[in-house]
């Protein structure tokens, strides 16, 4: 199992194969057996097979490909409507309207996420991890009718790899470990976890590309800006309220 975690590629194409319901079915139980807090399994899983609802759900993901390539595309929810229902219908008042039982939903939907990812990698499929969910969570609540108490968090592809692409660079260990307490980083051993990864040709050719500086720049002023984090953290944190969490 742990060859098959460093083994790890973000395929982006797929075979036309289909994957059996069985060979879902059994990754998806996998999944289910993620860490959860207090044992609640405060999420849920939307499956979108049909062609039609990928059509429909492939703008709140930038119209990305492999959203409608993909035989599977698996969205991982925070959810505690269910839980609240449970808890109402036992004589127990929940209490789970603020934004930490919106962060335990969460932290339980991702390690759900990370084992169906693994599982299905260990069954020869590829994965597609996609970062888009929480900027479009409002349209894809009304895409997949998502009620109170339910939110989107993270959204994985799922098929036969078409494709054998690279490994996506990696820091060094030692840039993301710290023994028994954080160590802060210096400006000079910033500069040299950061090499690697500076220096790897497709990286120099993405900072020629946008007219950048430095590979920091594409980040800040391509990738990840400033305005666009403050756009969608505004929208996340309404759809947040609007579902019951704030």
């Amino acid at each position: 199992m742990i060859d098959v975690l460093k083994d790890h590629r973000t395929i982006r194409k797929y075979a036309e194969q289909e994957i059996e319901a069985s060979v879902l079915n059994e990754i998806l139980e996998a999944g289910i057996r993620a860490s959860t807090t207090g044992n609640m399994q405060v999420y849920s899983i939307v499956v979108t097979r049909d062609e039609a609802m990928k059509e429909k759900l492939a703008p709140c993901h930038f119209n990305q490909p492999m959203v409608k390539q993909a035989p599977v595309t698996l969205t991982f929810c925070a959810d505690f409507n269910r839980f609240n229902k449970w808890c109402k219908q036992n004589n127990a008042e929940p209490g789970y309207d603020n934004f930490l039982s919106f962060v335990t939903a969460a932290i339980d939907a991702l390690l759900v996420a990370q084992n169906v990812c693994v599982a299905a990698e260990a069954k020869g499929l590829g994965i597609c991890y996609l970062g888009t969910t929480t900027y479009l969570a409002d349209k894809i609540i009304d895409v997949l009718e998502l009620p109170a108490g339910v939110v989107p968090v993270t959204t994985v592809t799922i098929g036969y790899p078409d494709e054998d692409p690279k490994q996506a660079d990696r820091l060094p260990l030692e840039a993301v470990v710290h023994n028994e307490t954080y160590k802060d980083y210096s400006a000079e051993r910033i500069n040299d976890l950061y090499s690697e990864k500076e220096n790897l040709e497709e990286n120099k050719a993405f900072v020629a590309e946008n007219s950048k500086e430095s590979l920091a720049q594409v980040f800040t002023d391509v990738r990840y800006k400033k305005a666009d984090n403050e756009h969608f953290s505004a929208a996340l944190l309404k759809v947040l309220k609007d579902q019951g969490f704030m």
